[in-house]
């Protein structure tokens, strides 16, 4: 799928200031009315990056399957057309991440987890040799300084609660893949009073600056 879309959202005339590459994630399946999507509109306009490049998962994305595994484990030199053609997605997918210095994902809880379409982002970007490497004292992840903003919204569960099973995995793969610095921002339990956390993450969002 090549639902990429990237532009410049400013130009920089100061040439101290570095050029910063912002890679917008959404993974909420609605298109319209999405709470998730309005507050990384938000976030977005606040980081005030020069470049803007959309991931947009409402529009489908592949899944890991037989021949996608065994195109990834068979060496880059020997792979054939069609398993590079099996890769292709999952290269777009890295190279965003690759060329980004802040990502941001917007995203919804659904029955207790992320859209399944997210974690089919995270299986097509978590790739031994790509973003991490295997050592003798375990994994490393190559991708190193980045900075993470998570938008999560859900109607009754909230974060940090028992039921919260988003935050601590979406911490620990960014981390596996080496983005450690990571902020969330709370929308979560809108069911139980709606207006109350918009006005939460939305003041969250005002407090973030691009420095």
């Amino acid at each position: 799928h090549r639902d990429l879309h990237s532009f410049p959202t400013r130009r920089s005339s100061d040439l101290e200031n570095p050029m910063t590459n912002v890679l917008r994630v959404d993974a909420s399946m609605r298109t319209e009315g999405s709470i998730s999507r309005s507050l990384a509109d938000k976030l977005i306009t606040q980081l005030n990056a020069d470049t803007l490049t959309r991931r947009d998962l409402a529009n489908g994305t592949s899944i890991i399957d037989q021949e996608w595994i065994n195109a990834n484990f068979t060496d880059p030199a020997d792979r054939t057309e069609q398993q590079k053609q099996t890769l292709l997605t999952s290269d777009d997918y890295v190279n965003e991440l690759k060329a980004a210095d802040v990502l941001v994902i917007a995203t919804p809880i659904y029955n207790f987890h992320v859209p399944a379409a997210l974690k089919a982002w995270v299986d097509l970007v978590a790739r031994a040799r790509e973003t991490f490497r295997y050592t003798e004292t375990g994994p490393v992840g190559l991708l190193k300084n980045k900075k993470a903003y998570i938008i999560v919204t859900s109607g009754g569960t909230a974060l940090q609660s028992e039921y919260d099973f988003v935050t601590a995995w979406l911490t620990h793969i960014l981390s596996f893949i080496g983005i450690d610095d990571v902020t969330y921002v709370d929308a979560s339990a809108l069911m139980m009073n709606e207006d109350e956390a918009v006005s939460r993450a939305t003041s969250a969002i005002n407090q973030i600056s691009n420095t």
